[in-house]
């Protein structure tokens, strides 16, 4: 049922959120406007959609949705309608907003909206967040192919982690310089093709192997288990589960691919769609985990409790999704199956690793205004974001960083929201350039403001009650602060946005 909603949802939904855009068909777009070979060229519009949905994807929708079933059956409920209201709304409004911009990287359109402080704040934080996210998704795929390798060969060089990093990094640097349409465009469709294919697999296997779902009745109850220390599900589940439902780092995806779309009436299918898609992976996985953890023979009286156990099997408190990954495709599939999942599990940080590097050298080309139409320049550009991963790979604070950059995922999902009902405010007052229907109307905004208010409250609550990444105070005073500090944020918002006329 929760599949069939995010498919009705993205006709129904996302066809009211397109009629409040308003496309313009007959609107010259960047990719002719501004083509340049490299970062703004026209593609077919079935590659800007599989490319979208790779670089949004990524081991989230994977990962986050066997770590987030942990909280219970509010999961499925967080993935649809956080996925249909706000997810595929935020990366869809990125993306056209971007288009209407001639393309500028998210940083610049939050200045346009918000003024010059937050453009300043936004660049620094979007910045830091994809070369951690860069210098992340180097290690892990790195990591992953030493273990493979491990159990077919005796290789010294297979079983490097330094060969398999080295190789890391010339790729990313490849996908960081090199024309979209190059290796982007024709090696990423594949990587999301398998990663398809894995889910399709498993989605079979809920309907064809043992075990049960929980019920939907028990959403309202937090069932996470051996819960001394960990976050409550609020605001712990919309912080875990971000890739599947809302992530402010697709906000920074949207604008490279903004670049490449022919016609902004692919506009729904490719930001909106690509979004519902990786709702519907999410789910799948969620699905499948806590249906699989039924069956285990693990300890515990519950499947969240065998989940969690399965996936701290290595003595600790630190859950390793990749085990049980490994395992249920292993059990499911058979050894095709375990292909598929290697390659899923490999391609996904593989492709979003490339991608934040090159959203990156992108951010830092738009505030600098340093041209890139020759390999040279890009390269120029990318070598100290490079150089900047390495340090941070070779800093023991690094570990320290990287446990905020969820955090900071759903901070910047916060700014896109508020920033995308800034757009709409002022576009439905300016008297000389209102659109008609829906596009036009004085209220459009609100879609995009309940779901910045609410990523808000999220965001506030979450870093201050904490333990591992925020303060750590009780979960009564942090949601009373939490909430105090977002109602002082909304005011301020509608302060600046309602005290301004249009323009």
């Amino acid at each position: 049922m929760a599949m069939a909603l995010l498919v009705v949802g993205y006709f129904v939904y996302g066809g009211f959120v397109n009629r409040v855009f308003g496309p313009d068909q007959n609107r010259p777009m960047p990719c002719y406007t501004k083509q340049d070979g490299a970062d703004y060229t026209p593609m077919p519009t079935w590659k800007v959609y599989t490319v979208q949905f790779l670089n949004i994807a990524g081991t989230g929708p994977i990962f986050g949705a066997l770590m987030g079933i942990l909280y219970g059956p509010a999961a499925f409920l967080w993935i649809v309608f956080g996925c249909l209201l706000g997810g595929a709304m935020h990366d869809y409004m990125a993306g056209m907003i971007s288009l209407r911009k001639d393309g500028a990287s998210l940083p610049e359109i939050i200045g346009d909206e918000l003024g010059g402080t937050c453009r300043l704040v936004m660049r620094i934080v979007t910045l830091v967040l994809m070369i951690c996210v860069g210098a992340s998704f180097i290690m892990i795929p790195a990591g992953l192919m030493v273990t493979l390798m491990s159990d077919f060969t005796d290789s010294a060089l297979l079983t490097s982690n330094l060969f398999w990093t080295i190789l890391m990094f010339a790729f990313y640097l490849c996908v960081t310089v090199f024309s979209v349409s190059k290796i982007m465009g024709n090696i990423y469709p594949v990587f999301g093709v398998a990663l398809l294919i894995m889910a399709v697999l498993m989605c079979v296997g809920i309907f064809t192997h043992p075990g049960d779902i929980p019920s939907l009745a028990e959403a309202f109850t937090d069932h996470y288990p051996d819960a001394t220390g960990v976050t409550p599900l609020f605001p712990g589940l919309f912080i875990t589960i971000a890739c599947g439902a809302v992530s402010g780092f697709h906000a920074t995806q949207s604008p490279m691919m903004a670049r490449c779309l022919k016609n902004e009436k692919y506009g729904l299918r490719c930001f909106y769609g690509a979004m519902v898609t990786e709702g519907i992976v999410a789910l799948i996985w969620a699905a499948a985990s806590i249906k699989f953890a039924d069956t285990l023979d693990v300890a515990g009286n519950t499947p969240y409790e065998r989940l969690y156990n399965a996936m701290t099997a290595c003595g600790t408190t630190k859950l390793t999704p990749a085990t049980v990954v490994n395992m249920m495709c292993n059990s499911w599939l058979g050894t095709a199956g375990l292909i598929l999942a290697v390659l899923g599990i490999v391609a996904a940080p593989i492709s979003t690793g490339g991608s934040a590097f090159r959203a990156a050298r992108l951010i830092l080309a738009d505030f600098s205004g340093y041209g890139q139409k020759t390999v040279m320049r890009r390269i120029l550009l990318s070598l100290p974001l490079f150089a900047l991963a390495v340090v941070m790979l070779n800093v023991s604070s690094f570990k320290v960083l990287w446990l905020y950059v969820s955090w900071f995922n759903q901070v910047l999902a916060t700014f896109t929201f508020f920033t995308v009902a800034h757009w709409l405010y002022n576009r439905s007052r300016n008297k000389e350039a209102r659109p008609s229907g829906l596009a036009g109307a004085s209220w459009n905004w609100l879609i995009a403001f309940f779901p910045a208010v609410f990523m808000c409250s999220v965001s506030s609550s979450f870093i201050l009650m904490d333990h591992d990444n925020g303060l750590g105070l009780p979960v009564t005073l942090s949601n009373i602060i939490g909430l105090t500090f977002t109602l002082v944020v909304t005011l301020l918002f509608l302060k600046y946005t309602l005290g301004k006329k249009g323009r």
